[in-house]
């Protein structure tokens, strides 16, 4: 009996320690999605938010969510992991503050939601909705920040990265959908 229980302990060690590994690689993913950048203003062109996508989907809501906390936390202390010349926690509070600090909240309802259905389109709508959340709290934060104005915070917030985002979108899916299969993942359905 105690042999079971000693490699109980030793499995559940093995997968605590994969699984934080895991979570500071999509962290360090989306570090590098930030990199990735077309500076537009006031919001830049990145590849961030494929990777927050990716992160909930591939890690579930609770490992993704903190993949992006820690992401935030690299940054808000100063390191210089965010897209642009600003680092910090001022950056938070800034005009694309809501866009970032919503990839937690983008990367748990993603994670949350692929796990209930096996299917393309399912996948497709659980990112769709976590990219809506970016999104929605992004253009909000603007619009208070920087732009007073519904209707160009909108413009220049949303609708300016509507096709981009819609690339990354599908490409997220593909990605995950490949990598999925590809690795047979069982994804406690």
């Amino acid at each position: 009996m105690k042999q079971i229980k000693a490699l109980s302990l030793e499995i559940d060690r093995k997968l605590v320690l994969a699984g934080m590994i895991w979570v500071v690689a999509f962290a360090g993913l989306t570090f590098l999605g930030a990199k990735v950048e077309i500076p537009t203003q006031p919001v830049p062109y990145t590849l961030q938010t494929m990777f927050v996508l990716l992160s909930g989907a591939f890690l579930g809501p609770y490992l993704g969510a903190l993949s992006q906390l820690i992401y935030l936390g690299l940054g808000s202390i100063g390191l210089p992991v965010f897209a642009g010349p600003t680092a910090g926690f001022i950056k938070l509070l800034g005009p694309t503050g809501g866009y970032l600090l919503a990839f937690p909240a983008s990367a748990f309802v993603t994670g949350y939601l692929v796990r209930l259905k096996d299917s393309f389109w399912w996948v497709l709508f659980s990112m769709f909705l976590g990219l809506a959340l970016i999104f929605i709290f992004g253009t909000i934060q603007l619009n208070f920040v920087l732009i007073h104005n519904w209707n160009e915070a909108i413009k220049s917030g949303f609708l300016i990265f509507s096709l981009w985002d819609l690339v990354k979108l599908f490409a997220s899916v593909s990605i995950y959908m490949s990598l999925r299969r590809a690795l047979k993942l069982n994804l406690d359905r």
